[in-house]
């Protein structure tokens, strides 16, 4: 992870990690002292999260917020913005008169941790936590496997 280049101006440094050789809530890793937690609900902690030497206070792995309440799964639409990503989650919705369904799609906003490197296409697993920001209050968790490949914004996709 030394090829990720910190563009913040203020030193960066975990808030459970004293620097100065106390250990405190810390484990010890092969690049030093770094923090990290298991998230549960079945979601493993990446490897990059555990022996990664990146900064991020929304990171559920490493940073503050906790998972709870709703689970999705989204396919990626757009990963333009600064550790944030946009998933759009197709679904069917039944009209009764006409007795059938018709498709429909939501999108979302969350925040991606550098632990995982995501793109376009890609299907990936967001748990909800506490607003990060104005329109953000999803955490990606895992990414699966699976890719999409053409139109995404077209395409309907349901998991």
């Amino acid at each position: 992870m030394s090829e990720l280049i910190h563009h913040d101006k203020a030193f960066q440094k975990q808030d459970n990690v004293f620097l100065n050789g106390k250990k405190v809530q810390s484990k010890k890793t092969k690049s030093g002292v770094r923090y990290y937690r298991k998230i549960g609900l079945g979601f493993r902690t990446p490897k990059t999260a555990i022996e990664g030497d990146y900064i991020d206070n929304k990171c559920p792995f490493t940073g503050i917020p906790t998972i709870r309440g709703r689970i999705y799964k989204g396919l990626v639409i757009s990963n333009k913005m600064h550790r944030t990503i946009v998933i759009r989650r197709d679904y069917l919705h039944y009209i009764r008169k006409f007795k059938r369904f018709e498709k429909r799609h939501k999108s979302l906003k969350a925040h991606c941790s550098p632990a995982f490197r995501v793109e376009p296409g890609d299907v990936v697993t967001v748990g909800q936590c506490r607003p990060l920001s104005k329109c953000v209050r999803f955490n990606v968790v895992r990414v699966e496997p699976t890719k999409v490949q053409g139109n995404l914004k077209k395409q309907f996709v349901m998991f």
